[in-house]
């Protein structure tokens, strides 16, 4: 792709390297915001710096967050001795979105592969054993991906807390092997939490 302009260049670059985001769709991108208002570009500069200077990691369930401590985690509405167990930021939102859900969290910021270099060190699994081992925590819920990646990081918990005394437990399988929580609707995902089971059953399937 020829450019007129090298800035133009230097933008498409730059989208371009967003996840599924090719070079025309970039390119799009960039004549969208060049016709835009000078004070609107400026506003969503400021938002993108922000996203990296202002941001937290909420000290105890390590989602992203505008404060130390996140909004569930301060909210004492939820159930505190039931911690659901997620992948990421994103999970925490499909199962926020299904309203069904009134525990909190334990994001672990990944999952263990081998492949792409991610180890049970990488993760927040030791946070999470803490949590266990010095917090009134009642029940794990183990939802993670039901990928080979997924399924290995939920046996390594459930080892690594198989010498407290805490249910743990495993989001029913209404979502298919292979796929992702994030992409799942909300009512097979809500369903999928409320219809859980022990995580031991989940070992036979």
């Amino acid at each position: 792709m020829e450019f007129t302009s090298k800035l133009i260049e230097q933008a498409v670059n730059h989208f371009s390297g967003l996840p599924g985001v090719g070079k025309k769709s970039a390119l799009r991108y960039v004549l969208h915001l060049i016709k835009q208002d000078t004070q609107d570009v400026s506003n969503f500069a400021e938002v993108l710096k922000a996203l990296k200077s202002d941001l937290k990691f909420c000290k105890k369930c390590h989602t992203i967050s505008d404060y130390d401590i996140c909004e569930v985690c301060a909210n004492p509405i939820r159930n505190h001795q039931l911690v659901c167990v997620v992948q990421d930021y994103r999970d925490v939102m499909a199962i926020e979105n299904t309203g069904l859900y009134k525990g909190i969290y334990h994001v672990l910021g990944g999952l263990i592969s081998p492949m792409e270099g991610v180890g049970p060190s990488n993760l927040t699994i030791d946070s999470l054993v803490s949590k266990v081992a010095t917090q009134e925590v009642k029940e794990i819920i183990l939802a993670l991906n039901a990928t080979m990646e997924g399924e290995t990081t939920s046996f390594f918990i459930f080892k690594k807390l198989a010498a407290y005394e805490v249910t743990l437990s495993a989001i029913a399988r209404g979502i298919a092997v292979g796929d992702e929580l994030e992409y799942t609707d909300e009512v097979t995902l809500g369903r999928s939490i409320i219809n859980r089971i022990p995580y031991n059953n989940s070992l036979s399937r």
